[in-house]
């Protein structure tokens, strides 16, 4: 009862992160499971199959808030949904242990990406709001298919960023990406079905992440207009690169003193970051509350 409350907990944070940023549900659990001894493809078909639970909440709170573009999830469903599945095949005629600390790295990655991306960002002036084309969308999703179950995650990181950068509105793009997710786990699933079995999911998993995410659905596409999101990326990042160095360093055999230092290390870093965020975030502010004055004292 207490792993399904804890488990519970993790599902309902993992969630709320992902409907506020548009990604990190997938990177998070799958990097929790993996430190608790799952084997890759076990916990990322576990992840996926909560997914498709907790992806098709928060899709239709965030349409009923009016956070989606319906032309890019148009364009990202089928593509991704390709890649998932076939992403899927891969990874489960994969060892577990022989991949386990890959997946791993490849997590680490993904953390300190998301952490670099919101300590480095800048402010993006929403100027023309150009859409990618089809011809764009189409490889994007099949890339951001794939990683996402061979890593347990990874389409809100791969797709948010790429189309943030074309100064889309974020919470739209947040929606979308969101609401795109759901066929793409779906697909990733029936993959993970057809090449481990339903025996080899784990349910107890499944069960607890599941119902803290549909908890969290609906709030997070509310809080996905007041929440400082600079703020909650860097927790995220943090978190991931946490879980991940504890696999990769256990793997390994390192000593325990060097574990514990890297645990503190990783804590000052997150903190740093969290400094360099928010005073990056004021500055801009400020900046634009004098350009703003300025503009209306001008003739």
């Amino acid at each position: 009862m207490q792993k399904l409350i804890v488990f519970a907990i993790i599902g309902f944070f993992a969630q709320l992160i992902d409907g506020a940023l548009g990604m990190a549900y997938g990177v998070t659990s799958s990097s929790l499971l993996l430190m608790f001894g799952i084997a890759p493809a076990v916990a990322s078909a576990s992840v996926h199959l909560a997914e498709v639970v907790t992806t098709a909440a928060s899709g239709i709170s965030h349409i009923r808030f009016g956070n989606v573009d319906k032309y890019t999830v148009s364009r990202l469903t089928l593509p991704g949904a390709i890649g998932a599945f076939v992403g899927a095949c891969f990874l489960s005629n994969l060892p577990g242990n022989l991949i386990k600390p890959y997946i791993s790295i490849f997590l680490f990655a993904l953390g300190v990406y998301i952490l670099l991306r919101f300590i480095l960002q800048k402010q993006v002036v929403q100027t023309n709001n150009k859409r990618l084309s089809g011809k764009q969308l189409i490889p994007l999703g099949l890339f951001a298919g794939f990683v996402d179950s061979t890593g347990g995650g990874g389409w809100g990181p791969i797709t948010t960023p790429v189309l943030l950068a074309r100064g889309n509105e974020a919470r739209k793009v947040v929606g979308s990406v969101d609401t795109s997710e759901f066929p793409v786990s779906l697909a990733a699933t029936l993959g993970f079905f057809i090449s481990l079995g339903w025996a080899q999911i784990s349910w107890f998993w499944v069960f607890a992440l599941m119902l803290g995410g549909i908890i969290a659905a609906p709030i997070a596409a509310w809080l996905v207009r007041i929440v400082p999101s600079y703020l909650l990326g860097v927790l995220v990042g943090g978190l991931i690169i946490f879980t991940n160095i504890r696999t990769l360093l256990t793997t390994f055999k390192v000593n325990q003193d060097i574990i514990f230092l890297s645990y503190i290390a990783i804590g000052l870093v997150v903190t740093i970051a969290l400094i360099i965020t928010t005073r990056n975030h004021s500055q801009h502010t400020n900046k634009k509350i004098v350009y703003n004055k300025q503009k209306q004292v001008s003739p």
